[in-house]
């Protein structure tokens, strides 16, 4: 045999016995693992794996239910500011942006043919006021009937009626401040002709100012006057305490929410009315009470229940609920102080299932 065959023979032996290697390989590889089978030569069965959970034992807390809501701030006082009458502006004496005082002259109209027309008036009174004197004096006399004076006397009353009414007439020519607040931007210059529609400014009272907020209809019998709540502005990183001091006695039926007002004191006039305001009330606080994340709840049709670690198995307990914050649920029922409850893969967790704790989370809300 000549060497070239050789090597094809030996090539040909190496191919077969690759081959026959891979096909019998899985039939072999049990019995090379010597720690797959039982004794009996059985395969020995594997039990559930366990789940990897995170939990935490119960600890007495302290709960408050909160209210959040949104609101807006409202001025005090507000108006707009126009004339009582028509005219033409001959006098505005305010600065835009400054504060009045309540009485205080803002702008005026013309009033010559008023006052003109007064005159005349008081100067018809000054004789009328003679005359009466006269037919006074006669009358206690008997010099004149007593018709003839009460004429005098009549025309007495109607001229001084004439002099109010013009002097009413003359005084809503003045427009004047009617209550302390900072008068806004001006609209209209001296020499305009105005009507009671004309607007000439906005006068706002922004101490105190009023928070406005709207709540549940469930919270409408607890939210009375005087109830404290806390507010936030976009912004800012303190709060602000105010006290609720009106409540809408009806309940809007569109959204089922009843109107709110509280009132802010805003000494130093650090904000300005229009604001957006975020609210939380605290409605109730309970201590030590047993309260677990909002995630650990699992509902089903007839309530709810948890999964406590009790001799290294998860073991499902059914629970009454009560107080509810953003991130806890009170347990009213069904759990004790020192209990470990199961706060992670609680979905896919079955009862008597074996578990292993990894990490234990704080209790606390």
């Amino acid at each position: 045999m000549t060497i070239r065959k050789k090597a094809r023979v030996l090539f040909y032996g190496i191919i077969i016995a690759v081959i026959v290697a891979v096909v019998a390989y899985p039939k072999v590889r049990p019995l090379l693992a010597g720690n797959s089978s039982s004794p009996s030569g059985n395969p020995s069965p594997r039990g559930p794996q366990a789940l990897n959970v995170q939990g935490m034992i119960i600890t007495p807390q302290r709960m408050s239910e909160m209210i959040n809501s949104t609101g807006s701030l409202l001025s005090d006082e507000e108006t707009d500011l126009a004339f009582e009458t028509s005219g033409r502006i001959v006098g505005i004496y305010f600065d835009e942006g400054t504060r009045v005082r309540k009485g205080d002259l803002i702008a005026k109209v013309n009033d010559r043919p008023l006052q003109a027309q007064l005159q005349r008036l008081k100067a018809q009174k000054r004789l009328v006021e003679e005359r009466e004197f006269r037919q006074r004096s006669l009358l206690e006399r008997d010099a004149i009937s007593q018709e003839s004076y009460d004429q005098v006397a009549t025309e007495l009353q109607v001229i001084e009626a004439d002099i109010a009414l013009v002097e009413a007439r003359i005084a809503e020519t003045e427009l004047r401040a009617p209550f302390d607040g900072i008068v806004g931007l001006r609209y209209l210059s001296e020499g305009s002709n105005v009507t009671p529609n004309t607007k000439i400014a906005r006068l706002v009272k922004n101490q105190p100012l009023k928070v406005e907020f709207s709540v549940s209809e469930r919270y409408s019998g607890q939210i009375n006057e005087g109830f404290p709540i806390n507010f936030r502005i976009d912004g800012r990183d303190n709060s602000y305490n105010a006290t609720v001091y009106a409540v809408e006695p009806k309940i809007d039926v569109r959204t089922r929410t009843i109107l709110v007002r509280a009132i802010y004191p805003n000494l130093n006039e650090d904000l300005q009315p229009g604001r957006f305001a975020g609210i939380s009330i605290q409605l109730s606080q309970i201590e030590n009470a047993v309260a677990v994340p909002t995630e650990a709840i699992i509902p089903e049709m007839d309530g709810e229940k948890v999964f406590v670690y009790r001799s290294g198995r998860a073991q499902a307990v059914n629970v009454r609920i009560g107080l509810r914050t953003e991130s806890h649920i009170q347990i009213i029922d069904g759990l004790e102080f020192g209990d470990t409850l199961l706060t992670t893969g609680v979905m896919q967790l079955r009862p008597n299932a074996p578990v292993d704790i990894y990490y234990f989370q704080q209790n606390g809300n």
